[in-house]
């Protein structure tokens, strides 16, 4: 068969099949033109799921009448001019296919009119035809696209449309990702003649909350963290769930110079951020990644939903350091009490690991249950949670313990209405940018109050108590206290004993010798993996190789220690080696898999460098930095009563123990009053 060019109808088909897969592609694609045209409001009519008619009005520049015909034609932009355009692209759209392939397949109308036209025209191209007809039009200044038929001259792919109930979700999905994107930008979508969704344009503080809350709902907007970073032209800004959220959707939106992207690079280092706080899924987030174009290629997908970052390894430890310092600084409450605008180093929340156990204590376990909680998936940094201020700590005195942060220091301001926000500088506090980092910058504003403002927002005050303690509760109270002991209580099955309650997910509630105690299951959990690596260490640790080796600056003496210190590496799971002035992290044990290696890794050489270290405290640093999740509650209790009475003893020592016979004197004292 002879080679023949395609036609022009026929290569605009073929185009279509890869950016017209359904009528949600087709919105995405108009409005993306009108984004592009400069365009503040977006106004979206779809009827029957879009499959009769797509309907696209916006108040943008609109297209000169000699440029509408030239418009519907393949390969024809106004984005991009030359090479060097096409490698710094900011705009959504730059092939030139979209109209051509959408006329292509269905029948489209183009009204349009310009601020120095006296008025519109309109072109009208159907299907496989290809004939543009320009007739004159009433139009204010803008453009109307109208996508009529979709897929009529194609009834093979026609047939593969969905519900109309499934294409408009399609639709009112992608709408709600693009809102995030652009919330200086009006939308309106409408469905068979009725308004279903309405975002204001959001150009104040109150009605950027107001969207988030509209878009992500109110158990994220509620609890929400606000991430504001940047870095050496980085900008990294968004909202980010809270560990304490216990409600898990489908909000999963990252933005890449303003355009949303599917990107496993960034999933990856939002699971790892949040992995210390034991979450399996995907937590949700919404973050938007401002960076030189130069730096990404957005011109990999057919439909744009990927991109290529030129240091892929380097933004993925951009935004896992973000990350996990937003989350470090909601795991203890007394560092948030630091006055606003002091710049504190990430040295100033680390401890030796030879002093981690005097650091659990009753103060510890007397955390609220939201604190502690939060307390349970930050086994990098641990402060002290009874002191009454932060003071600076020496770096001489951190020991091996004194990290760099590879991208600046920490400026944490104060915490105002319940939100916590978190700033990576290099030398000076960050600089908001537009979109979201103007909530984190310019206010600190809990979007708890949006709900608050409407009237959905709880009313209870703190202290305040849910229900009235009657009489009969707390004689039943009483009861409860006065069994016997879970140590000594058996369930008749062996010699395990019955596991007690569990309080809250994290606390087992234990009564002991007239002691109603707190025990956190997370202090059990780590002196039982102590003692696993302890065992294991004669023999040394499984290394597992990491999926992308991390590599991080040498200093000029590692490559000496590393050399002398081989067989403790070994004998640990760590192998490294040092080429070209930098330190390739390539396997580390199960317990460091999802560590902040690029800081744990160097803080370990310089340790070893000035001493050699115990077992004891190997392992101690091992369950420092252990990541991984807590052992299932009911194998940690089946452990627990294995162990030896005296290492049971130590372990109770750190529970806490409640006034539990206070609060009943003072509770029939009101009674009889």
């Amino acid at each position: 068969m002879a080679i023949e060019q395609l036609p022009p109808q026929l290569a605009n088909q073929i185009a279509a099949g890869e950016v017209v897969e359904r009528p949600a592609s087709v919105v995405k694609e108009l409005v993306e033109n009108s984004l592009d045209a400069g365009a503040t409001k977006i106004e979206i009519d779809i009827e029957k799921g879009g499959s009769k008619l797509i309907r696209i009005r916006d108040n943008g520049s609109g297209i000169a009448k000699e440029e509408l015909t030239l418009a519907l034609s393949r390969h024809a932009t106004s984005k991009v001019h030359s090479l060097d355009d096409l490698e710094a692209i900011l705009s959504f759209g730059f092939r030139g296919e979209a109209l051509a392939s959408v006329s292509s397949v269905s029948r489209l109308t183009l009204t349009s009119r310009t601020e120095k036209q006296s008025e519109a025209w309109q072109a009208f191209a159907e299907g496989s035809q290809m004939a543009v007809k320009i007739v004159p039009a009433a139009h204010p200044q803008g453009s109307t696209i109208e996508v009529a038929d979709i897929f009529f001259n194609t009834p093979a792919r026609r047939r593969f449309l969905k519900s109309d109930k499934t294409e408009f979700t399609h639709i009112d999905e992608w709408l709600k990702r693009i809102a995030l994107a652009r919330t200086e930008i009006q939308f309106v979508l409408s469905h068979n003649g009725k308004v279903v969704r309405k975002y204001r344009a959001a150009n104040t503080e109150i009605q950027l909350q107001q969207r988030i809350a509209q878009v992500c709902g109110k158990s994220f907007a509620e609890q929400a963290l606000t991430v504001a970073c940047e870095h050496d032209g980085l900008s990294l800004s968004g909202y980010i769930q809270s560990p304490n959220d216990p409600v898990q959707t489908d909000t999963h939106y990252f933005y890449v110079n303003g355009r949303l992207v599917r990107d496993r690079l960034v999933n990856h280092a939002v699971k790892q951020a949040f992995n210390e706080f034991g979450y399996q899924l995907t937590p949700n987030f919404v973050l938007k990644l401002d960076l030189d174009p130069h730096q990404v290629d957005v011109n990999v997908h057919p439909a744009k939903h990927e991109v290529r970052f030129h240091q892929a390894r380097y933004i993925h430890d951009y935004i896992l350091q973000a990350l996990q310092s937003v989350l470090a600084q909601i795991t203890q409450p007394s560092v948030l009490a630091v006055d606003d605008g002091i710049d504190v180093s990430a040295e100033q929340y680390q401890v030796n690991a030879s002093s981690y156990s005097d650091q659990v204590n009753d103060d510890k376990l007397g955390l609220s249950s939201h604190q502690a909680l939060l307390e349970q998936g930050n086994s990098e940094t641990v402060s002290k949670a009874n002191s009454d201020e932060i003071k600076p700590i020496d770096r001489a005195t951190l020991g091996p313990f004194n990290s760099h942060s590879p991208f600046g220091r920490m400026h944490i301001p104060s915490k105002q209405g319940g939100i916590q926000t978190s700033h990576f500088v290099t030398g000076q506090t960050c600089i908001p940018q537009s979109g979201f980092s103007d909530s984190a910058g310019k206010n600190t504003t809990n979007l708890a109050e949006v709900n608050n403002t409407n009237g959905a927002h709880n009313n209870r005050q703190p202290g305040q108590t849910i229900a009235n303690v009657t009489p009969q509760a707390v004689q039943s109270y009483a009861n409860l206290l006065s069994t016997p002991d879970y140590v000594a209580e058996s369930d008749g099955q062996g010699d395990i004993p019955t596991k007690p309650p569990l309080l809250d997910g994290q606390y087992w509630v234990i009564t002991f010798q007239a002691q109603l105690l707190l025990l956190d299951i997370k202090s059990v959990n780590q002196f039982i993996v102590k003692q696993q690596i302890l065992a294991k260490l004669p023999t040394g640790l499984v290394s597992q190789p990491l999926l992308m080796p991390t590599s991080v600056a040498a200093d000029p003496d590692w490559a000496a220690i590393i050399s002398q210190r081989d067989n403790l590496l070994r004998k640990l799971g760590i192998e490294v080696t040092i080429r070209y002035q930098q330190l390739i992290i390539k396997k580390v044990p199960p317990y460091l898999r999802n560590a902040q290696l690029a800081s744990v890794i160097p803080d370990f050489i310089q340790w070893i460098t000035i001493e050699e270290p115990t077992d004891s405290a190997l392992a101690q640093w091992l369950v420092e930095h252990n990541c991984q999740s807590l052992t299932d509650e009911e194998i940690m209790w089946q452990q627990y009563c294995l162990l030896d009475a005296a290492s049971q003893a130590f372990i109770l020592q750190q529970a806490n123990s409640l006034p539990w016979q206070q609060w009943i004197k003072e509770q029939n004292c009101d009674d009889q009053h």
